[in-house]
């Protein structure tokens, strides 16, 4: 559709490791943001100035890549150059919109395959799962992958995202996406009475997500033209969809919203076939900014 804004990237060799065990904690994107707009470069010392570990300034480093905040020339992408510096559109992460927006910028990126492969593919195939099933399907798709470098990378995963009372998760910060909501987790006990945890990857709260951003992430997908199918939004890898844990009707609603809302969007459904119609003119940009009431 013209504009290709973010840098979606196919990996054909997943990876599980890079953050050394830490999540990303809620401030860490704007500080690091802060940090390399400012010209510095992550160093050996940089934690002192960050105001935090050493040992975290690599993970740092590691989740700003993760969420494609950066060119090849340091140089902010669009929109973290509008969202996160001073006097940006929402800095210190209050609007949930935001948080919506970074986890399918963190899912879309894919340097960090678990976020994709498990929103995308497998809570489709096992919508409750042990940590045992995930590692299974990932060795299942790639042997070669270490058993225990896709737990601790599941371990990071459920900091990120979870609302337990597991005491794995509550390490004292906050993960960058629990607020919303999207991993639930439960003991049960199995045949042995032996007792395991159950984890399911839901949206409970599926209305409450921006139609804007929703409109945005699809706008910003490469895989699109201006025609697109709205049977797309399940089985394209960056399909908003998925991403989002959207039910089919619930995303139809809100994709009919924004056909009434802006003109150069048509949504229709004839014959059974339904499908987006987008004109070139809608700039994702200019849909956050009026988002953000900018």
């Amino acid at each position: 559709m013209g504009l290709n804004i973010a840098n979606f990237e196919k990996k054909e060799q997943m990876v599980f490791s890079g953050h050394d065990t830490f999540h990303c904690r809620l401030f860490w994107l704007k500080k690091g943001i802060d940090y390399v707009n400012s010209g510095n470069q992550f160093k050996m010392d940089s934690g002192v100035e960050l105001g935090v570990g050493k040992n975290m300034v690599n993970s740092m480093k590691f989740w700003l890549k993760s969420f494609d905040v950066f060119d090849e020339n340091a140089e902010l992408k669009q929109p973290f150059e509008q969202v996160f510096l001073d006097g940006g559109w929402d800095p210190y992460l209050e609007n949930e919109g935001t948080l919506y927006l970074l986890h399918y910028k963190l899912c879309s990126r894919n340097h960090s395959s678990i976020y994709n492969l498990i929103f995308s593919n497998f809570r489709k195939i096992k919508p409750e799962f042990t940590q045992k099933n995930l590692v299974d399907y990932v060795r299942g798709l790639d042997p070669k992958q270490n058993e225990k470098l896709i737990a601790k990378d599941f371990s990071v995963f459920k900091r990120m995202y979870g609302q337990s009372s597991d005491n794995s998760i509550d390490d004292g910060y906050s993960g960058l996406f629990t607020e919303l909501g999207l991993l639930k987790d439960f003991k049960i006990k199995d045949k042995e009475k032996n007792i395991k945890t159950l984890y399911r990857v839901y949206n409970s709260n599926q209305v409450s997500v921006p139609e804007a951003i929703i409109l945005y992430c699809i706008l910003i997908n490469p895989n699109y033209s201006s025609t697109i199918s709205f049977s797309s939004f399940y089985t394209d890898e960056f399909g908003v969809g998925n991403i989002f844990c959207l039910d089919k009707d619930i995303l139809e609603d809100k994709v009919k919203n924004i056909s009434d809302k802006y003109d150069a969007v048509t949504y229709s459904s004839e014959a059974g076939i339904k499908e987006l119609q987008i004109k070139n003119e809608l700039n994702p940009v200019s849909v956050l900014e009026e988002y953000y009431g900018i």
